[in-house]
């Protein structure tokens, strides 16, 4: 009898893609959105969705935010027409309709678990990190629920997979933010910003990618 170990193969099949973009050159970008985002938080109330506090904008940024709203939708845009094909795996090219707003969180502000209905993608860009990427302590982590639901982890929670991201079956995965950093992700992925525990303003810009009519 051979004691030859069987080959395995694991297929990733169901996958959720979540893109982690470094933005290059972002230091003048983020200065010149840091500066138009706070001057138009001074002269504009801010609006209720899924935020627990801080300040969000209208989803009109590219009327008001300047040529770095077009600069980071055209990164956007060139991300998502990479990650996106037809059903027979053909690469498309889509005019994606946009809509943008800023987001100012302060200490002990942060958004609870949320999507993004009538979009394909959704994503969000770190102007100011608030300190977060030297000092994860801080909190204001990018939250992402396992699509899954809980039911991975009924049987045995104290059990989990092999396989990359095995271990946050049932529960959530967390990216941290980072100035530069710009997150992609298919629109219905439940997400939340965790309280961020900061001196100064965490400032991000957030985005969703949908279909032209």
């Amino acid at each position: 009898m051979s004691s030859a170990a069987p080959r395995v193969e694991v297929a990733p099949l169901f996958a959720t893609p979540v893109a982690v973009v470094e933005v290059p050159d972002a230091a003048g970008l983020n200065a010149a959105l840091k500066r138009v985002i706070l001057e138009h938080e001074k002269t504009t109330p801010g609006t209720q969705h899924s935020n627990l506090g801080g300040w969000q904008s209208a989803w009109d940024m590219e009327r008001w935010g300047g040529p770095g709203v077009a600069r980071l939708l055209d990164v956007a845009r060139g991300v998502a027409n990479g990650l996106t094909c037809d059903r027979q795996g053909r690469p498309v090219t889509i005019v994606w309709k946009t809509n943008i707003w800023a987001n100012i969180n302060r200490a002990g502000h942060g958004n609870e678990f949320h999507f993004h209905p009538g979009s394909f993608w959704s994503g969000v860009y770190y102007v100011e990190d608030g300190g977060i990427g030297a000092d994860p302590a801080l909190g204001g982590e990018l939250e992402f629920m396992d699509p899954r639901g809980a039911a991975p982890a009924m049987y045995a929670p104290n059990l989990a997979w092999t396989v990359p991201g095995g271990r946050a079956i049932g529960a959530c995965e967390t990216i941290p933010p980072r100035a530069g950093r710009m997150v992609i992700f298919p629109a219905w992925m439940l997400h939340a910003v965790r309280p961020y525990r900061g001196a100064v303003e965490r400032i991000s810009v957030a985005f969703n990618l949908s279909i032209q009519p």
